[in-house]
């Protein structure tokens, strides 16, 4: 299950962060989540497009793993 919560100031921050803590919650903040650059956000975008253009197919996850572990190793 996910929560998005907008916060209105940095003490409301400390408070939850203070609150979730206290019962042991796993919790991310933005600054957890890594941020795409625009480069990189066009490229999802333009990877997106073409799979819904039927242009470009999906791949199981074995067989990216093994495309991984060929190059890796």
């Amino acid at each position: 299950m996910a929560v998005v919560v907008n916060l209105k100031n940095p003490e409301e921050e400390k408070v939850l962060i203070a609150f979730l803590e206290s019962l042991n919650y796993d919790y991310l903040t933005t600054s957890d989540v890594p941020e795409l650059t625009h480069d990189q956000q066009q490229e999802v975008l333009l990877r997106e497009k073409a799979f819904a253009e039927g242009k470009t197919s999906s791949r199981s996850w074995e067989e990216i793993k093994k495309e991984l572990e060929r190059v890796y190793s």
